[in-house]
This record gives structure tokens, sequence and C-alpha cells, in this order.
């Protein structure tokens, strides 16, 4: 059985750092090169960075950027943001991103994720599934930074991406991001239980418990935060003790 992952989040937007509340309301909280410089001290196990501010320059990562931050950057990093061709996963991994995750151009052009996989390796490929959770409980994928709905299942559609290639699933809940609530327990089981590739549960983490419940109540593989980390003494140091004493298997 593979250990559970403690993943903080870093969201980039223009020249530093951003965190809001389902994914709005951005607020500045820090520079991403002196993060990345922390979190190598705090037995980080992996780090997710993502461009948001991608698109609105044009729709590119900024390679230099990741360039600089993946020289500084002492553990594992997935880089998304802006990601829609070959030639950007081709130029992430070539700057040292580890592993690339791509949202709303893998819905529209879904050979992607099975290119990419097939020239990269599947382990480098991150399919990023943003949700929401309407009134009546259904569940619907949306695009673009969450401003476009698809009329796509969760679940299904992570499926889809596993059967292209994905090697690993990032879920995230709009409505939860950077609320400190807690997971979507129910939606991180039904999808972690419909693939077999990794998922990480990502929207709503406010404490170390809300890594324990959504560890205890699915099959996730791992647990991204951000706004626990920026806003709260928390870290990923003592996330992990918190759960290896309650029986969790962790990277020490």
């Amino acid at each position: 059985m593979l250990k559970t992952r403690i993943m903080p989040t870093l969201l980039f937007k223009g020249f530093g750092l951003v965190k809001g509340v389902g994914f709005d309301s951005w607020r500045r909280v820090g520079a991403a090169l002196q993060s990345i410089r922390v979190y190598n001290l705090r037995e980080v196990d992996e780090l997710v960075f993502l461009d948001i501010g991608a698109r609105e320059r044009g729709g590119k990562p900024d390679f230099r950027e990741i360039d600089e931050l993946a020289d500084n950057c002492h553990m594992p990093m997935t880089v998304g943001g802006g990601v829609s061709t070959m030639e950007d996963f081709r130029s992430l991994l070539a700057v040292g991103a580890d592993k690339v995750a791509v949202n709303s151009a893998a819905l529209e052009t879904p050979d992607l994720i099975r290119d990419a996989s097939r020239e990269f390796g599947a382990q480098c490929v991150v399919v990023s599934i943003d949700f929401r959770r309407h009134a009546d409980g259904r569940l619907e994928v949306f695009t673009h930074c969450g401003k476009t709905a698809t009329g796509r299942d969760p679940v299904a559609w992570a499926k889809d991406a596993a059967a292209r290639g994905a090697g690993e699933i990032l879920l995230t809940n709009i409505e939860r991001d950077g609320a400190m609530t807690g997971y979507d327990v129910a939606a991180v089981a039904a999808v972690a239980a419909a693939v077999d590739v990794p998922v990480v549960a990502s929207g709503g983490c406010g404490t170390y418990q809300d890594m324990a419940d959504v560890l205890s109540g699915s099959r996730a593989a791992a647990v991204a935060a951000a706004a626990m980390f920026h806003f709260t003494e928390q870290t990923p140091r003592e996330a992990k003790r918190f759960l290896a004493e309650r029986g969790f298997r962790v990277r020490r």
C-alpha cells in the first residue's frame, strides 16, 4: 500500500501567489520562490504549482518562471495552468516539472491525455478536475477556473481520463476551495472508487482532522491544501505527525 502524500498547493497569478475562496476573491499571499524555500525545510512530499493567470496572459505557462522555481524546489513538483499542447508538456518537463496537470484542455482535446501518456509516461500526466455540487446533489465538472459548465459528471470524466492514460487525478470541489470547511469526502470516495489511479483530494482542507476524515472516508492517495498552510500555523510536518499517530502510513 502506498504511503499518503501531503501536497501544499501554490496558486500563481501575475507576479505572486494568491489564495481565494471558491476560485474567486484572490488575495496576495507572498512570493512563489520564498514559499518553495520554506517548504523545502518542512518535509513536503510533493508540491502543486498552478498558474491560474496563464490564460489571461495568452494561454501559455510561464516557462521562465517555472524554470527558476524548479531549480530551487527539492521535492517533486506538479505544474499546471495554461497547458493545452504536447509542446507545453514537453517544455514544462524540460524546465524541471515532474508532472504536468491539465484541466480545460483535457476536456476540449481528450486525445492530449493519450498522446502525453504515450510519449512521457502516465506518471507525468495529471488530469485536474474541478467540480461543483448543485443544490440537488448533482456533481458537475467546470473548466476555465470554474467559470464554464461542462455538463460532465466528475466520476465519469475521471474514469474516461484514466482510461485514456492519466496517471493521477487532482480533484477539487470549487465551493469548498479556500473555505477550510473540510473536503467533499463523498465526491472523493466516488471518484477514487471508480478509477485505478491515485486521486489527490483538494478543496476545503482546514485542519489535520479534515485530512484524516477524507483519507478514512475514501481511497484518496494524497491530500492537497493551500489556505490551511497560508493562513494558519499548521504545517506539513505536523500534518504527517497527526496522521501517523492515527494509523495512517505517511512518508517520514
